[in-house]
């Protein structure tokens, strides 16, 4: 019932993997800008990365889920989780200022501005979600089916100011850090349910 969540989830880690590039390297004042620029900004990202990580895994832990109310408190609990973390992201890269490249005050308002925008999707997420009839399995699965549609649109289109954000030095900058680089999760064995 919840496969199809799962799967377009799979697809909604638009941020987690955009910050995972390779950093090149460079040298100079204006480099130290932005590595510096990058550095308050991913300090911040990673316990954001770390909560969405987990809050996906909780989705995906949920898969085989077959009571409808457990599964709606899970899923629930998992959108909030997202939202309240695009949220923190969006201060974080507002809190940072522009970042010292051409067309930097743009692209910082374009990427809050997106940030937000996620933030408040999942948000609606989690209230369609919380609407749903758990007491009629074919009604709730659905309207499970409705919000996984819902959710591969929002990872279609959520990246696009967060990718321009990594473009050119910043990107390199950003990729360097290791609060922006992708949390690594233990391999092996199922993940565990705390």
């Amino acid at each position: 019932m919840n496969k199809k969540l799962v799967a377009a989830l799979s697809g909604g880690a638009a941020l987690v993997v955009a910050l995972t590039g390779c950093g090149g390297n460079g040298g100079g004042e204006e480099d130290k800008k932005v590595n510096d620029w990058a550095k308050s900004v991913c300090d911040e990202v990673q316990p954001q990365l770390k909560k969405i990580q987990g809050a996906n895994a909780s989705i995906q832990g949920a898969a085989d889920e077959q009571d409808s109310k457990k599964l709606q408190e899970t899923d629930s609990k998992a959108f909030k989780q997202i939202s309240e973390s695009y949220a923190a992201l969006a201060k974080a890269v507002e809190k940072a200022g522009p970042p010292p490249v051409d067309d930097g005050k743009k692209t910082q308002q374009q990427a809050v501005k997106e940030l937000n925008a996620t933030s408040t999707a999942y948000a609606d997420l989690q209230k369609s979600v919380d609407k749903l009839d758990t007491s009629d399995k074919s009604k709730f699965a659905a309207g499970l089916n409705d919000v996984a549609d819902e959710l591969d649109r929002l990872s279609k289109s959520g990246d696009k100011a967060l990718q321009q954000l990594q473009e050119g030095k910043v990107g390199e900058a950003m990729a360097k850090q290791p609060g922006c680089q992708k949390p690594k999760t233990p391999t092996g064995g199922a993940a565990t349910q705390s």
